[in-house]
This record gives C-alpha cells, structure tokens and sequence, in this order.
C-alpha cells in the first residue's frame, strides 16, 4: 500500500510546514512539548507526586503502583504523557502514514529512554497482526525502534488478531491480548511470512537461543494500560530473556494496571 511520508502543514498546530522533509510536526510545536520531568519512578518512569519522594527514589524504591503490582517488564521509559504535540505526532505516525515525524520522535525517545537502552542488547519493536500492517503499510514501532541506535530485533510475532484497545478497561485489555504473541524465526520475516515462521518450530527455537540471556528493549508508540507491554515481555522472558525494559514515545498517565 502507498504509505504517504510528508505533509504540508504541521500536524499539530496546522501551520505551513517550511521543511516539510524534517517531519510533520514543526519545530515550534516540538518545542511546547511536555515531558515526563525527574523525580521518576526508577521502574514505571512516572514522575513520582512530589519532591518529597526523592528520598525514597534514591534507596531504589518504587512509586506505590509499582509497588504493588508484580510486571514482567524491568524498567519503562516513555517521552511524555499522551496529549498535545506528542499525542498529535502519535497519530499523524500512526493513522496518517506521515513517517517522516518518526525520526524526530525516536530521537527525543533516546533521550528520555537512556536509562532503558543503556547496556541492552537490541530493541524489540511491538508487533502488528499481518493483517493489519497490510493495511497500514508499516508497523509504528518498527518505524521508531530503527531510530534508537541499537539493534533492531524483530523476534515477536503477533500470532492472533485482537479487538482494538481503544475503550477497553485494563482487565480487559489482558484478557484480549493473551495468548497473542509468540517468538518467530530470527531474524523474522514480516508480515504474513512472520507468522508462517511459527509453523514449524525449527525457528522459533533458534529464536529462543538467541534470546536467552539477553536485555532486551521493547519498543511502542503509546503505552496504556501496559497490557501490550506486560504480554510482549511475558512471552520474551519464556523464551529466556535475562531482562525485558520498555520505551514508548508516550504514556497515558491516567490508566494504569
């Protein structure tokens, strides 16, 4: 399918782009953006609710919702909450093919996520069922962890299609996305060659013993509830990953599991 790479206005504030060529978002929106400032929480990346909580993010601690809730991904990282510039540059990504603002978006993805990146060994871009990176043309996450300076390993396969997340409670974004990923042949193909991978099992073994040992970093457009995150790493560290830790370019800060 033709995937449209420029705009001519900004996909934010809907001003002419002078350089289009530069990505759809224009420099004075990507300058308003709003980002997830210190202290964080040094699991989730969310900032932790006041000053008061540095003592406790210098003994390592969590905020209380990690605290509480057990995940199979080790550290997450994301650029800013999902709204204004970041969640306009999300979308003009994502549903309007305009993959020109992946690279400006992957690079404020490296700053934010240097603690998740530092010392891995690749990046895990979040897979799209064949079915429906037909129809877009790409897949987002794809797009951003090329812009992350590691390297890229599409080792998931997204084996089962699901409902759209969108409007669905935490609960049942888990229960939608279980059982929906699985290790595919190294390196995988895409799209519907990925999930002919799984047929036989030879590859996804030798997938397996690449992965076992390894830190490695998953990569999103938007994280939610963590649902997608949390089944991604699940079936990582089953093939043996030693760590699994997350970048996402934004966070919805309001639902969390």
């Amino acid at each position: 399918m033709l995937t449209i790479a420029l705009g001519t206005e900004c996909a934010s504030c809907r001003q002419p782009l002078d350089r289009p060529s530069l990505g759809a978002v224009c420099a004075s929106c990507w300058e308003t953006l709003r980002t997830f400032l210190p202290p964080l929480c040094p699991r989730c990346g969310l900032p932790l609710p006041s000053l008061r909580s540095v003592g406790a993010l210098t003994m390592g601690a969590s905020c209380p919702a990690c605290a509480d809730a057990a995940s199979a991904v080790d550290l997450a990282r994301a650029v800013g909450p999902h709204e204004g510039v970041l969640r306009d540059a999300v979308h003009a990504l994502k549903y309007q093919g305009l993959v020109s603002v992946a690279d400006p978006m992957a690079a404020r993805m490296r700053t934010a996520g240097q603690d998740a990146l530092r010392d891995a060994d690749a990046v895990v871009p979040v897979p799209l069922h064949p079915a429906r990176e037909w129809l877009r043309g790409f897949n987002q996450a794809e797009r951003l962890a090329t812009g992350l300076g590691l390297p890229v390993a599409p080792v998931l396969c997204r084996v089962r299609p699901t409902v759209t997340q969108t409007g669905l409670s935490a609960r049942a974004r888990r229960r939608n996305l279980r059982d929906a990923f699985a290790v595919a042949r190294f390196p995988a193909a895409r799209g519907a060659a990925c999930w002919l991978n799984l047929v036989g099992g030879r590859g996804a073994r030798r997938t397996s013993a690449w992965i076992t040992g390894r830190v490695l970093v998953l990569v999103d457009d938007v994280t939610t509830t963590g649902a997608t995150l949390e089944a991604c790493a699940k079936a990582l560290k089953a093939a043996g990953a030693r760590e699994v830790r997350a970048v996402t370019a934004a966070r919805a800060v309001r639902a969390r599991s």
